[in-house]
C-alpha cells in the first residue's frame, strides 16, 4: 500500500539477524505475496512495473534503528549515522528518494483503508489517535504484547498482564524502553499517549513497558542499560564514546559498593555532557536513564559508597582528579 502510495517498485523490510525466526516467518510472508500476484504491476512512478520486496537481515547493532545508520547498513557499509540534511526522503538509500518507517507504522495502514479514517480517530485520544502495541516485561505474572488505544493506562495494562507477581509490589516501570526517563508507582494512571506521558516528565517512545518490583536495585539496572549502551555505541562522536565508557565504569563501581564520594555528581555532570551533544539520539538514550534513576533514587545511587573510601577521600571530586592525573 505504502509503495503503490509513492510510487515505489523496491521496498526493504530491515530487521536484526538474532530474529532468526521472525527472518524466517518474513521471508515465507513476501514468497507467498509474490506467488499470490500481490505484487504484480502496478507499481513504480510508470505503474507498470511488479514490487520487490527484500527481507535484510542486519548484523545485530542497535544503532541501526537510527535511520541513516540503516541505510549506511543496507548498502553494505557499518551502520553509522549520517549527516543531515540531506534527509533520506530526498537523498537515501543509493542516494535516491527513501521513505523509512517503523514496521508497526506500515501495518496500521490495511485496517485504516478497510475501515475508514473515522474508525481508526475513534480510538485513542484527541492529539494521539488510533492504536499501538504496548510490549509489558518485567515482573508481572503474564508478559507479552497488547494491542490497545492510545491514552490506555499502565495500571489497566499490568492488570492485562495478570497484575505484578504475586507477594510483590511495583516499585518503578519505564514507559518507553530504557531510553526514557524513569517513573514511579505514582505515574500508574497517566494515559499512554504521546501527550500525556510527555507532560508527566517521559517519552513513550517504543512502548516498550518494563516493570520491576521492590526486589530490584535501581542501580542495578540502570548499569546493565548503561553496558548495553556502551557496546552499542558505534564510537562515530567522542560525547557518546567516551561518556558511555566512564559512565559504564562508575556505574560498575556503585554497583560492587566501591564508589567514591563523588561519583553520583560525576555521573551527573557527564551524563549531562552527552545528552544533547552526541551525533544521533544513541548518546541521549545511554543519558537518560542514568539521570532519571538518580534524580529519583540517589540514595541507592550513593549507597554504592565504599566506608573506606570515604575516610581516604574526604574531597572526592579533587582527590578523583588528582588520581587520574
Amino acid at each position: 500500500i505504502c509503495s503503490r502510495a509513492i510510487g515505489c517498485d523496491h521496498a526493504f523490510i530491515y530487521l536484526r539477524g538474532e530474529v532468526a525466526h521472525a527472518y524466517r516467518r518474513l521471508l515465507r510472508a513476501v514468497a507467498e505475496a509474490k506467488d499470490s500476484g500481490l505484487l504484480e504491476d502496478g507499481f513504480g512512478l510508470d505503474g507498470d512495473r511488479p514490487l520487490t520486496i527484500t527481507a535484510h537481515a542486519g548484523a545485530g547493532a542497535y544503532i541501526c534503528g537510527e535511520e541513516t545508520a540503516l541505510l549506511d547498513s543496507l548498502e553494505g557499509r557499518r551502520g553509522h549515522p549520517r549527516l543531515k540534511p540531506p534527509f533520506p526522503a530526498a537523498q537515501g538509500l543509493y542516494a535516491r528518494p527513501t521513505v523509512i518507517n517503523n514496521v508497526e507504522t506500515i501495518s496500521s495502514l490495511p485496517g485504516i483503508l478497510a475501515r475508514g479514517p473515522e474508525w481508526y480517530s475513534s480510538m485513542g485520544t484527541e492529539k494521539s489517535k488510533g492504536h499501538g502495541i504496548f510490549s509489558v516485561s518485567g515482573h508481572v505474572a503474564h508478559p507479552g504484547q497488547f494491542e490497545a488505544p492510545f491514552g490506555i493506562t499502565m495500571r489497566e495494562l499490568i492488570a492485562l498482564a495478570g497484575g505484578v507477581r504475586e507477594g510483590h509490589e511495583l516499585k518503578f516501570w519505564v514507559p518507553g524502553g530504557s531510553s526514557t526517563p524513569i517513573f514511579g508507582p505514582e505515574e500508574l494512571d497517566v494515559p499512554l499517549d504521546y501527550e500525556s506521558v510527555a507532560g508527566a516528565g517521559s517519552m513513550l517512545g517504543t512502548r516498550a513497558l518494563q516493570v520491576f518490583d521492590e526486589t530490584v536495585s535501581v542501580v542495578r539496572v540502570v548499569t546493565r542499560w548503561t553496558e548495553f549502551y556502551q557496546h552499542e555505541s558505534c564510537g562515530k562522536c567522542t560525547p557518546c564514546r567516551e561518556g558511555t565508557y566512564w559512565m559504564r565504569q562508575i556505574m560498575l563501581r556503585l554497583e560492587a559498593g566501591r564508589g567514591l564520594p563523588g561519583d553520583v555528581e560525576k555521573l551527573e555532570d557527564i551524563a549531562s555532557n552527552i545528552a544533547g551533544r552526541s551525533f544521533c539520539a544513541l548518546g541521549d538514550a545511554s543519558a537518560t536513564p542514568v539521570l532519571s534513576g538518580i534524580k529519583r533514587f540517589r540514595a541507592e545511587f550513593e549507597a554504592g559508597y565504599t566506608t573506606a573510601a570515604a575516610e581516604l577521600f574526604p574531597y572526592a571530586a579533587s582527590a578523583i582528579v588528582e588520581s587520574a592525573r
